[in-house]
């Protein structure tokens, strides 16, 4: 991942400067004036706050963790974003604002402002929304092939898997007495990894929403709408469903049957993807550890995750990958 920014950017601490005041003025730069209701939503990587205006309906501010992409990088997930959206597939893309631009900088922050889009999760034990699901998202890929990204990362086993690793054991995150058996668990982890890629052989990769979980899918009377591309890198498509799947094995079959029947009305599923499900799930485990160690620095992740980093978290984790390595050398999750 590309982490250079702008010099004039805050370190990655210094969203504790980033205050109500900070927010409102740097909307009232572009000509958006705040009523002083400010309502935080749920967000860790950035700062994201609902913003109630002077006049009309309340806007979203996303203030972009500092040192994570670069301006290009951001760019080019706007542009996905609005390439969605000009197709009608329901997305919620950056708002162009007065000065014909996305993104934003007030203070040393860079932001964006999208309109505010409500909803509800999308109940995922019901067939018909698991198959509405599945067309949009055959929808963005549709979108997805037409052309790569040229500055956003790839979703890849090095990474995913060998760099968060190779991270976490130069900053001595890992206790000594778990070190061991932690680095050789993941080291069979991504053996693993290896052979569901070799098995899957050549795999056509795309722009993907990379973060296609629950929490990202709104739904409303009119259907879903999908927020929050900020993870959006390429990868193979398999990637924007699997994390809609949960239970057991047999669940998780039903589920990607119904998935599927929608998503393939708008783009062709190559069904030797199936094989990179487990070891997907595998990579983004070993990533979200690092990702937790890289933002331990930030006061809001010890206040969020006091779990972390903790004897119990790296025991958890080992027993967590060893089912993984189990797990992916196993039969693939074929729908029927």
């Amino acid at each position: 991942m590309n982490q250079s920014a702008a010099p004039d950017q805050p370190d990655a601490t210094s969203f504790a400067t980033l205050s109500p005041d900070t927010v409102l003025d740097a909307l009232a730069a572009q000509g958006l004036y705040g009523d002083g209701r400010l309502l935080a939503l749920n967000s860790y990587e950035n700062r994201v706050y609902q913003v109630g205006m002077e006049e009309g309906p309340p806007l979203v501010a996303k203030f972009y963790r500092p040192l994570r992409w670069t301006d290009e990088q951001i760019l080019e997930e706007h542009a996905f974003s609005q390439e969605l959206a000009d197709d009608e597939v329901p997305v919620v893309p950056a708002m162009r604002l007065e000065n014909g631009r996305t993104l934003h900088r007030h203070a040393g922050f860079r932001f964006a402002v999208f309109r505010r889009h409500g909803g509800r999760a999308p109940e995922l034990d019901d067939a018909d929304t698991l198959e509405r699901l599945g067309r949009f998202i055959g929808r963005i890929h549709a979108v997805g092939l037409r052309q790569p990204f040229v500055h956003r990362p790839a979703l890849d086993q090095a990474s995913f898997g060998e760099e968060p690793r190779d991270w976490l054991l130069a900053h001595d995150f890992i206790p000594m007495d778990v070190a061991t058996a932690w680095r050789t668990t993941v080291e069979q982890a991504l053996a693993g990894v290896q052979r569901c890629y070799e098995r899957a052989g050549e795999i056509r990769t795309l722009r993907l929403h990379g973060d296609c979980h629950v929490g990202n899918v709104l739904w409303t009377d009119a259907g879903p709408h999908f927020v929050d591309f900020d993870d959006s890198r390429s990868g193979p498509a398999v990637q924007d469903l699997w994390m809609l799947l949960s239970g057991e094995r047999r669940e998780m079959v039903g589920q990607l049957a119904d998935l599927l029947a929608g998503y393939e009305s708008f783009c062709e599923f190559e069904p030797r993807e199936l094989y990179l499900i487990e070891a997907l799930r595998t990579l983004r485990l070993i990533h979200y550890s690092a990702w937790l160690a890289r933002r331990w620095d930030d006061p809001a992740f010890p206040a969020a995750f006091p779990w972390f980093n903790t004897q119990r978290y790296w025991q958890d984790r080992i027993l967590e990958l060893r089912e993984q390595i189990a797990l992916m050398d196993e039969a693939p999750l074929w729908p029927v």
